[in-house]
């Protein structure tokens, strides 16, 4: 067949099919031959070093080659990385297979990146020695509020007429308020500390008695805010997990559901066992979470927009608590329903706790 061709030319041909290979590779591209001749270059090589091609002086070094890869700074400040490929057919070395690439832009995006990461890092930290610092401050003053709140309330001062009272409680009230939110800024202080995760304390979690004395606990919230609630828990094994901790995602759930839900309407708790998952549900009948905030919630100091513009008190710090609190626990946490709806939080975790084979994956 090569003489039926015309044989002389083939070595031309093989050597045109050699070039476009070599044209189609997306860098620069040199091929070496057996005794570490440059037997061709492509154009990208060419003008990432401007040089003519083989024979320039710019070939690699000599040698029988292994695969290996180097990023090389060069004068002028770019950065290119290098690959060298052996070719081998059997136990027969043919060369090797040099390709270049300019990477100066991506190493100048990763210093960027590093830059910023390193600058945020600071700023968090600086947040959070202000946060941590401003709730200690905050502290002191705050219980002196209480305190001095409960030597008017004691009947010994002389006795409060009804609008005195009403205005007392409004200074109680708020200032339990306050401690609140001071006590939660301390939480999201340590747990956005480097290693400051809040450990837990585990031990055998009855899920009945917990969904039943955290709804007792926020009853009395739950009956001034006009609404009705319903519990329905099925019987099921205990939970490993931390109940303390576990409590006060479902307070911040249940305090949720009765701020943002009008007077008349419903709050209902619903667990039972999936698997090897405890699945809890949180749910009412109120404003509801448009669709695109369902994620964006769970981050500190986010609010959703129709939580915001309606007024509704508030730091935004509970769901991110909860979720933090939740996936300790090896455990998910999501939001569901839409604006004018209602809201839905589902809890699901695993009955063993965290720590274990099976947290990843269950029942659905």
């Amino acid at each position: 067949m090569a003489s039926a061709s015309g044989g002389p030319k083939d070595p031309d041909r093989l050597q045109a099919v050699l070039q476009a290979v070599l044209e189609a590779l997306p860098g620069g591209a040199l091929l070496q031959g057996p005794t570490d001749e440059v037997l061709a270059v492509n154009r990208r090589f060419t003008e990432l070093f401007g040089v003519p091609g083989p024979g320039s002086g710019a070939a690699p070094t000599p040698g029988v080659h292994v695969h290996r890869v180097a990023e090389l700074p060069l004068a002028d400040g770019r950065v290119i990385r290098r690959e060298v490929e052996p070719l081998r057919a059997g136990d027969a070395y043919l060369g090797a297979l040099w390709v270049f690439t300019d990477i100066t832009a991506a190493k100048r995006r990763e210093r960027d990146l590093e830059r910023d990461n390193r600058a945020l890092t600071e700023l968090a930290r600086q947040r959070n020695t202000f946060t941590a610092a401003a709730s200690h401050e905050l502290r002191t003053p705050l219980s002196s509020i209480s305190s001095f709140g409960e030597l008017l309330a004691d009947p010994s001062f002389g006795a409060l007429t009804d609008e005195q009272q009403s205005l007392l409680q409004a200074i109680r009230r708020n200032a339990e308020r306050m401690q609140r939110v001071i006590s939660d800024l301390l939480l999201t202080t340590r747990m956005r500390a480097p290693g400051g995760e809040p450990g837990l304390e585990l031990g055998d979690v009855d899920v009945p008695q917990l969904l039943l004395d955290a709804l007792l606990e926020h009853m009395p919230a739950i009956e001034r805010a006009g609404l009705f609630a319903a519990l329905d828990c099925e019987p099921g094994p205990p939970l490993r997990g931390d109940a303390h901790r576990l409590r006060h995602v479902l307070g911040n759930l249940l305090e949720n559901a009765a701020k943002f839900t009008p007077p008349g309407g419903r709050i209902g708790i619903t667990a039972a066992l999936r698997g090897v998952h405890w699945d809890i549900e949180v749910t009412d009948t109120g404003i509801g979470i448009p669709e695109e905030s369902r994620h964006e919630i769970f981050t500190g100091f986010v609010r959703a927009p129709n939580a915001r513009s309606g007024g509704y008190p508030g730091t935004g710090l509970g769901l991110a608590i909860a979720r933090t609190v939740v996936e300790l626990h090896a455990g998910t946490i999501t939001a569901g329903g839409r604006a004018g709806e209602g809201a839905t939080f589902r809890i699901r975790l695993p009955v063993a706790g965290p720590g274990t084979a099976d947290t990843a994956q269950g029942a659905p």
